[in-house]
């Protein structure tokens, strides 16, 4: 009964104060809740990363507390289409550390050996992802949601698929369209007494701040002729949170 009565007194109070004070009298003038304790906190709601995206329309700014990353949320996106960013925090920060995910390709018929670089289309399966709130795939990028340092590892195997002759893609990664790093150039083919398939091998460890987009970028490094990706899932891409 008493929190029956606690509670209509505090929504009269809502209906005749811009000013709402919970444990005191005396609200700050910038804000319209304060809430005052000397031995208890507040208890945001607690979700599952499942539960979380199964939210109905979150408001722009909306705050939770994921239970599967252990970690603080909002979202920065609109309501139809929600991102959902960790409130960093340098202990939600050294949780990361050595969370992974790992992809791999089901395109085997995109002609990856062009003149301009293309995305490399990598992202068709998930293999695993220790964090969904951390690692972001859309389309054939992977977005990162804290600054730091990843460690990354791509192996690309291509075949010929083509009746012409020589070519040799290369790789390279992009922060936000920059490339970084090293390029991988071993994938000459010369297509003759059996030489069709090659492979592309790269490993990085790269700095990046908060969202940024990690990409792997594909072009001809020499004759135009066609090239694939050999099999479905022969070519793959892994992340991890280094520090």
């Amino acid at each position: 009964m008493k929190k029956i009565f606690k509670l209509f007194f505090l929504l009269v109070a809502l209906q005749t104060t811009a000013q709402v004070g919970l444990g005191t009298v005396v609200v700050d003038d910038s804000a319209i809740l304060e809430v005052f304790s000397e031995d208890q906190g507040v208890l945001l709601p607690r979700l599952t990363t499942v539960e979380r995206n199964a939210l109905s329309s979150p408001a722009y700014g909306l705050i939770i507390y994921n239970s599967d990353t252990n970690t603080l949320e909002h979202n920065r996106g609109t309501a139809g289409a929600p991102i959902w960013d960790m409130i960093n925090t340098e202990s939600a920060s050294s949780s990361y550390i050595s969370q992974s995910a790992k992809y791999s390709n089901t395109d085997v018929s995109t002609n990856v050996n062009t003149a301009t670089a293309i995305d490399l289309p990598v992202f068709g399966i998930e293999e695993w992802n220790d964090n969904t709130s951390l690692f972001l795939v859309t389309a054939n990028s992977l977005q990162v949601t804290e600054g730091g340092r990843y460690k990354i590892n791509v192996n690309v195997s291509v075949d010929s698929n083509s009746s012409s002759n020589r070519k040799a893609p290369e790789i390279y990664i992009t922060v936000d369209d920059v490339r970084i790093g090293s390029y991988a150039s071993t994938g000459y083919i010369r297509r003759n007494s059996g030489h069709e398939e090659s492979s592309l091998h790269l490993n990085e460890v790269i700095n990046v701040t908060a969202n940024a987009i990690v990409k792997v970028q594909i072009v001809q490094a020499g004759n135009t002729n066609t090239a694939v990706l050999r099999s479905v899932g022969s070519t793959n891409f892994y992340i991890e949170k280094a520090n």
